[in-house]
């Protein structure tokens, strides 16, 4: 892996390098998303994707109170609009890079996930959240929207209604109002998010790893087509999964009674 001056990416060399832990590193800025952490997040995400050893990212925030705060204020303050623009176009194309990844990418959500930070959250594949994390929209406080995909994204994540109000009120929200609208998948205490978060990656991580691709795809696309559509590229991936040794290994070892050893091939 590269070099990094404001991530961190590490593998968990517990699971054989198929879990890594991408952390963005500027806990004296709240972890506030500049274009330098962007560049660095869209780098480690394309080398993590050419290696197909790895099956799941878990992104984080380094420190205790951020997991993303938001886009870095004092950096976009002066930005024109053809900046503006490059900015917002840099910030979607890193969260359309993390969806479209062949790794299952699980955020766990440490502290507060606000304006960017959130954007970048809603990218991942599903959220695990600390007790103490706050989730929320509050551009309109600084007289813009959301501009890395979050209108998009929350909608499709919680619902029209709640995406209104959120974008629109500017509200932060406690993790739990996040459990309950859908938002995130569970909420634990913060010493335990990590772990929980490990423990779920490697749960996905022993299953096999052409067919996790195959789900994430499937249901990416499909979200977007109508029933009829979706249902027959479910078919297709389905049925494509026949030829792969995966499924020989997997079906062979249900029958034997024994754990599958997946080559993802």
């Amino acid at each position: 892996m590269s070099a990094y001056e404001t991530i961190q990416v590490e593998r968990d060399s517990g699971a054989n390098g198929a879990i890594a832990v991408v952390t963005v590193n500027r806990p004296e800025k709240m972890n506030a998303l500049n274009a330098a952490v962007i560049s660095e997040l869209t780098r480690a995400v394309e080398e993590l994707d050419a290696d197909r050893n790895v099956r799941v990212a878990i992104v984080t925030g380094a420190g205790p109170k951020a997991f993303v705060a938001g886009a870095d204020i004092a950096a976009m303050a002066t930005m024109s609009t053809t900046e503006a623009k490059r900015f917002s176009e840099a910030g979607q194309r890193l969260a359309s890079m993390i969806e479209a990844a062949h790794f299952v990418a699980i955020g766990a959500i440490n502290g507060f996930a606000l304006g960017g930070g959130c954007e970048l959250a809603l990218a991942c594949d599903f959220l695990i959240a600390s007790e103490s994390a706050k989730f929320g929209q509050p551009e309109v406080n600084l007289g813009v929207i959301p501009g890395f995909g979050g209108t998009q994204r929350l909608m499709r994540r919680v619902g029209i209604g709640r995406a209104r109000e959120l974008c629109y009120t500017g509200d932060l929200i406690s993790a739990g109002e996040a459990l309950r609208i859908g938002l995130v998948n569970a909420v634990v205490p913060p010493g335990e998010l990590m772990p929980r978060a490990r423990e779920i990656a490697a749960k996905i991580a022993s299953k096999g790893p052409l067919a996790i691709e195959q789900c994430k795809q499937v249901i990416l696309r499909g979200e977007r087509m109508p029933l009829d559509a979706a249902n027959e590229l479910e078919s297709k991936a389905f049925s494509a999964l026949f030829s792969t040794d995966d499924q020989q290994e997997g079906m062979r070892a249900f029958i034997e009674k024994r754990a599958p050893n997946f080559a993802g091939k």
